[in-house]
Formats: C-alpha cells, sequence, structure tokens
C-alpha cells in the first residue's frame, strides 16, 4: 500500500518553504554561536524539527508535486528520499530526536542542539536549492 500523499503545486510549495524559514529564524534567535549553545534547547531542537519537516514538504511538492499527508513521519521521510536522498537523511536525524526535545522529561543535549543545527540547515539549504531551480 502506498502512504498517502496530497498534491501541491508551486504556491503551496512557496508556503511551506517559508514556514521553514520561520522556524528556522526562530531557532537561531535561541543558538549562540559563540557558545554553540542554545538557551532553551528543546525550543531550538523543536523549532530545528519542524523546520526539517516545512522544508521537507517544499522539496516533496517541487520535485514530485506532492507531500506526505500521513501522519507518520516515517513515511514521509521515504516520499523525501525519492525526490532528494541527502535531505531524506537530514530529516530521519531530526525526526529521531523529535520526540527527546517534545516529549520526554530529559531535555535536549548539546548534542542534540549539534545534531538538530547541521540537520535543520542541510534539510533548509536542499529546499532552498530546490526552490531556486524551480
Amino acid at each position: 500500500m502506498t502512504p498517502p500523499t496530497r498534491a501541491a503545486g508551486r504556491s503551496d510549495a512557496a508556503a511551506r518553504f517559508a514556514v521553514a524559514e520561520e522556524f528556522a529564524e526562530t531557532a537561531a534567535a535561541l543558538y549562540d554561536v559563540s557558545t554553540a549553545t542554545a538557551q532553551y534547547p528543546d525550543v531550538y531542537v523543536t523549532n530545528a524539527v519542524h523546520c526539517g519537516i516545512a522544508a521537507a514538504d517544499a522539496i516533496c511538492i517541487v520535485t514530485l508535486g506532492e507531500y506526505s499527508a500521513s501522519g507518520n513521519h516515517g513515511e514521509a521521510v521515504q516520499l523525501l528520499k525519492r525526490a532528494h536522498p541527502a535531505a531524506s537523511t537530514s530529516l530521519q536525524r531530526l525526526l529521531a530526536i523529535k520526540t527527546k526535545a517534545g516529549y520526554s522529561p530529559t531535555p535536549a543535549s548539546a548534542a542534540d542542539v549539534q545534531t538538530a543545527l547541521r540537520a535543520h540547515e542541510a534539510i533548509l539549504q536542499a529546499a532552498r536549492a530546490s526552490m531556486a531551480g524551480s
């Protein structure tokens, strides 16, 4: 059975990309480059994750004309893998720390923040390239 997707066009991609940029800007406001730390690690990681999800949608829409309509993020990773394999790896990394940052009593670690930083910046860069090339 094929995971559910939703057809979408250029304006949808632009809207999802704008949301990804907003989450990235919010995450950046929490990150101190001089100390390589985040003021609120859980909030930083959560914003990075949502940036990655929105960026993944934009990439899929531009490349495939559809995005994941499933509540299962694993299915979104598989769809993104068809559109941009490297970006799917970044999304997978973000999703691996999503639950810890968003729902666990254990706070996101400094390593989680660095993972989120690298992964959301990589997928956002892929989305920028996809949007520029469309």
